[in-house]
């Protein structure tokens, strides 16, 4: 049974990488789901797939230092740009695979935490157009 542990996912948002402070990435797609039963389907309920859509969830080590990850988020806040997300941060391959798309940086949290815990920054950013799949 082949299984996988993520030890060096990579994450670019506007073209940054910023794998070096992320410690989780999440991208989810959905399709909407749109019932289009009728009294022909004898009692069933009939569904077919509407609108797609998806959302980019990070976690991110907080740093403040000019150029880390603070001043690379805070001026993309409110923008729609580009990202890719892979399993590993080795060349695309079969084995794998970046998506891509773009997403609405609509939340920064830049201070985020309790009493003795790291510093960091959650965010969930929605997908806005097509997210692709690619192996090579």
């Amino acid at each position: 049974m082949p299984v996988m542990v993520l030890t060096s996912e990579y994450l670019s948002l506007a073209g940054n990488d910023l794998s070096e402070y992320t410690r989780k990435a999440e991208l989810s797609v959905e399709v909407e789901e749109k019932d289009v039963t009728t009294y022909a389907s004898a009692g069933w309920k009939v569904v077919t797939g509407g609108l797609k859509s998806g959302e980019l969830g990070c976690e991110f080590l907080q740093d403040f230092a000019t150029g880390r990850i603070d001043g690379i988020m805070w001026p993309l806040l409110g923008t729609v740009v580009p990202f890719e997300v892979r399993p590993t941060n080795a060349v695309v391959g079969v084995s794998n695979p970046k998506y891509t798309g773009s997403v609405l940086i609509k939340e920064w949290k830049p201070v985020e935490g309790g009493v003795g815990d790291e510093a960091t920054s959650s965010a969930s950013f929605p997908t806005s157009g097509p997210v692709l799949r690619a192996t090579t």
